[in-house]
């Protein structure tokens, strides 16, 4: 198989290479001429053999309404179009009209792994038609963890499902990074009593019921800064969460924890130096590769 790839950024690379790893053929094209395998999207279209499928991996919002208009426009009836960035999944219905119209077949996939999915894999909620899921299915097996295809990749339902799926996990995401950060901040409050916040968390890897990678994380990034002296308690959202609570709103569902999660974030912005919320900069930078801002 040989696809294409737009957007080699933090998480594009690395799917470049996870996929040649796979024996998977990729012709990548990116702005940064260090990076990309060639000069413009219309040589990396000539580059793959038809019937084409071009993966999407550039910023959310108009960077890839314009790549996904540019692409339906130079290719053949018969291609499709994976946009796997994070777009809102409301994008997604337009840019699958979009690429009928040139008889391309367009899917979203939410993509879930951050930096850490070269070795690890990437967990993936897709949404488009049957046709074309099992027509990506090698895609998706080299991308996905190893082990059951079921406990890393969901075909969630139609276009726009798989954006839908992604942002109600970053929303989730958002709480239990928030009640990390939290119960962080109480502990290293107690000097009195708690000698060793790190190994507390430690001890909680295994055996306790609040054991995950993002706790993990967490530890990683204590053991590289037990108090987090190197980072400012500045936190920013890309959008996710957002959308899941007005997602909420729309339908009455109450989400009191994702929505207080959100709202210290901007809270974080206004000069409060929290150390829960560094500890949150600091699982984002874990996690994501999200800059944090150094203190002073």
């Amino acid at each position: 198989m040989h696809i294409g790839l737009v957007g080699l950024g933090r998480m594009g690379s690395n799917m470049r290479t996870r996929l040649r790893d796979h024996h998977i053929t990729v012709t990548g094209f990116d702005k940064n001429p260090d990076v990309t395998d060639v000069a413009t999207l219309k040589d990396l279209v000539k580059a793959i053999p038809a019937p084409r499928i071009v993966w999407v991996m550039v910023p959310a919002g108009d960077i890839t309404h314009s790549v996904v208009t540019e692409l339906a426009g130079l290719l053949d009836k018969g291609d499709l179009i994976i946009d796997g960035g994070n777009s809102r999944f409301t994008e997604d219905a337009r840019h699958g009209v979009l690429a009928d119209k040139h008889g391309v077949g367009f899917m979203d996939a939410g993509v879930s792994g951050g930096v850490w999915g070269l070795a690890n894999g990437y967990g993936l909620m897709v949404g488009g038609s049957d046709e074309h899921v099992e027509r990506a299915m090698p895609i998706f097996d080299a991308l996905r963890p190893e082990g059951p295809r079921e406990e890393g990749f969901v075909h969630v339902g139609p276009v726009g499902a798989g954006h839908y799926a992604k942002m109600v996990h970053n929303g989730i995401e958002y709480g239990i990074m928030q009640s990390f950060a939290e119960g962080y901040e109480l502990l290293d409050t107690r000097e009195d009593l708690i000698k060793d916040v790190t190994g507390t968390f430690k001890a909680w890897q295994r055996g306790t019921v609040v054991r995950s990678w993002l706790l993990e994380l967490l530890v990683r990034a204590l053991e590289q800064d037990p108090e987090f002296e190197e980072i400012e308690g500045y936190v920013d959202d890309s959008g996710e969460g957002r959308w899941t609570l007005e997602e909420a709103i729309d339908h009455a569902v109450p989400m009191p924890v994702i929505s207080a999660s959100i709202f210290a974030r901007f809270v974080s912005r206004q000069g409060d130096e929290s150390p829960a919320m560094k500890a949150v900069a600091a699982l984002r930078h874990q996690f994501g590769g999200h800059a944090v801002k150094k203190s002073d």
